[in-house]
């Protein structure tokens, strides 16, 4: 699994017109599911992220998680992180997890994320065309792999 995590002020997301969710601080969330991964990599992402120390103290040092700050996420599924452009400039994507795969995948990090937050996060619509508004704060981004945790 791969994520892009992007500190917020404010995030939604639109499917056909309609905001189908939205929150005020917190973190965006884009998540790519691959052909390989398993509960282990979700367990072990939705921990991190849910631990990840980017937003500011008192001192403005980042050392609080979003789970510290009472924010919320908006988790955006993402087929196209896992994007290969190695060879040409027309990307590959077959490094992810089919529907059939994912979908399962997808709504099982969603529970796995409510229990590291303690609160459901809000979410977009798997497979649609989906469109995201987001106040980027900082900007603060980052990339976290399951499968590279050193990235």
């Amino acid at each position: 699994m791969r994520a892009v995590i992007q500190r917020v002020s404010e995030a939604s997301v639109k499917v056909d017109g309609n905001i189908i969710g939205s929150i005020d601080t917190g973190l965006l969330l884009f998540l790519g599911i691959t052909t390989e991964d398993s509960q282990d990599d979700i367990e072990w992402l939705s921990k991190k992220i849910s631990q990840v120390r980017i937003f500011p103290d008192d001192d403005q040092l980042m050392n609080l998680s979003v789970k510290d700050v009472n924010g919320n996420v908006l988790l955006i599924s993402q087929f196209t992180l896992l994007g290969n452009l190695q060879k040409g400039t027309r990307p590959s994507f077959n490094r992810a997890a089919t529907a059939d795969i994912a979908i399962p995948l997808y709504e099982a990090f969603i529970v796995s994320l409510q229990k590291q937050l303690g609160k459901i996060p809000a979410t977009g619509k798997f497979g649609a065309d989906m469109k995201i508004q987001a106040f980027n704060d900082g900007p603060v981004t980052l990339i976290v792999d399951s499968k590279d945790k050193k990235y």
